[in-house]
């Protein structure tokens, strides 16, 4: 599936219309689906569960899907963001893996 097939199937269930609420909505479920992530993880480290990846796997579902619903609030496409974040980071790393010292030195490196 195509990053911009699945944001527009991933509309089909939004229930906001208006770019603010699609923004706040996904920007709040951002925080909690990471938060759900975050504990999967957090239960495997230091409470003795098995790291649950299946688990882990649809929390992540639900993370790519208030991802979309926030692209879609700011009217652009996930392929959009996609090809834009993988500009910065070859412009980043132009050696194309990280390079502790490029990361310090972000600001210095442009």
């Amino acid at each position: 599936m195509q990053l911009n097939e699945y944001q527009a199937l991933a509309q089909r269930t939004s229930n906001t219309e208006l770019a603010l609420d699609k923004l706040t909505n996904g920007l709040l479920g951002l925080f909690g689906e990471g938060g759900e992530c975050s504990d999967i993880v957090k239960k495997y480290m230091f409470q003795e569960h098995e790291l649950d990846k299946d688990h882990l796997r649809e929390e992540l579902g639900d993370v790519l899907w208030y991802v979309a619903e926030v692209a879609s609030g700011l009217g652009v496409t996930l392929e959009a963001i996609a090809t834009e974040n993988i500009a910065k980071l070859e412009s980043r790393y132009p050696k194309h893996h990280f390079e502790g010292e490029r990361s310090r030195m972000r600001g210095e490196c442009k």
